[in-house]
């Protein structure tokens, strides 16, 4: 028997529930993984809720983790059993021990990569690897605004985009988290509880405002990030933590300069093995040159058990980077 988290009902964090599971055999064309290290992202607390319902109940939880693979499936030639691997985008049940997922959706992890780091960062660098490259492709000296900047993706986000040559203005909720989106690499910082986001945006560009703005805050975040772009400016809306952007009325755009506004994911960008593989390989190079550190405080690391204080932690928002469950 193995362990892992589920959840029979949606709701806050104290409906997930570690049990005893029998891993099943990896179907074609999949892999089963011996989870070392498993990424905490915040999606997991909208599948959780019920704000992006999962596909029945009861559910595992969780779609990112590093560690070893166990057992190979037919069809699969790229991966062997014994390969140090990462993934972020497997069906729901990361949160476990063991882990079938698609062998298309793993990539091979350099020994230079710990499972710690490859686990912190897996989900959070391929989203910074799209919305940086694919979705906007920022040019050296671009000034952008890149919102929750002392989170997870924001980390690498400011580490990312100072390697690049791009003045990133970060947005954060503290003081604290100013202070290490400056040590990360941000080239303005904004506390939105003390200022007011578009006001210092326009300051910071001499009144020219920015082409881009990338938000994973949402509902709260919605009319300031319009506010910072230019005329035809793109609104790059990548996430929802202060709630999902609802009843939008489309002359908006029209008002404040005939806008673009995007509703990405990993999914619709990273849709081939070679394509991971690529992204992989450009964010582990990152890492293993020290231009972005992803290293995760012990405080932030949760036995697999304590998963329920680990999505408290997260949602009271005394979170800096990532987190993770170690089985």
């Amino acid at each position: 028997m193995a362990k892992r988290i589920e959840f029979s009902v949606t709701g806050g964090p104290d409906v997930l529930n570690y049990v005893d599971f029998t891993p099943r055999e990896p179907a074609e064309h999949e892999v089963l993984v011996a989870n070392k290290a498993i990424g905490i992202n915040y999606i997991d607390t909208y599948v959780r809720s019920g704000l992006y319902p999962p596909p029945s109940l009861p559910s595992g939880l969780g779609t990112e983790a590093a560690g070893v693979v166990e057992k190979v499936g037919a069809g699969v030639t790229h991966i062997h059993v014994g390969d140090r691997v990462v993934y972020a985008q497997s069906a729901l049940g990361a949160y476990s021990e063991y882990h079938c997922v698609p062998a298309d959706n793993v990539a091979k992890l350099p020994n230079a990569i710990s499972f710690e780091q490859a686990a912190a960062s897996f989900l959070k660098g391929l989203t910074v690897y799209y919305l940086l490259h694919m979705t906007y492709k920022v040019r050296p000296g671009e000034t952008i605004v890149f919102h929750a900047a002392a989170g997870g993706v924001g980390r690498i986000a400011c580490q990312w985009a100072k390697a690049l040559g791009i003045k990133l203005i970060a947005t954060v909720g503290s003081a604290e988290k100013a202070e290490q989106a400056k040590r990360d690499g941000a080239w303005a910082v904004i506390n939105y509880r003390t200022e007011n986001i578009a006001e210092r945006v326009v300051a910071l560009t001499n009144g020219e405002k920015v082409n881009v703005v990338y938000d994973s805050v949402g509902k709260s975040t919605w009319l300031a990030s319009l506010d910072c772009l230019k005329p035809h400016g793109l609104m790059i809306s990548f996430g929802n933590s202060s709630g999902a952007v609802t009843g939008v009325d489309l002359g908006i755009l029209n008002q404040k300069g005939g806008l673009f506004v995007t509703r990405p994911s990993l999914g619709n960008y990273i849709t081939t093995k070679q394509l991971l593989q690529h992204a992989a390989n450009e964010l582990f190079s990152m890492i293993a040159s020290g231009a972005i550190s992803v290293n995760v405080p012990s405080e932030q690391q949760f036995p697999l058990k304590d998963a329920v204080r680990a999505h408290k932690t997260l949602e009271s928002r005394a979170t800096s980077g990532s987190c993770l469950l170690i089985p």
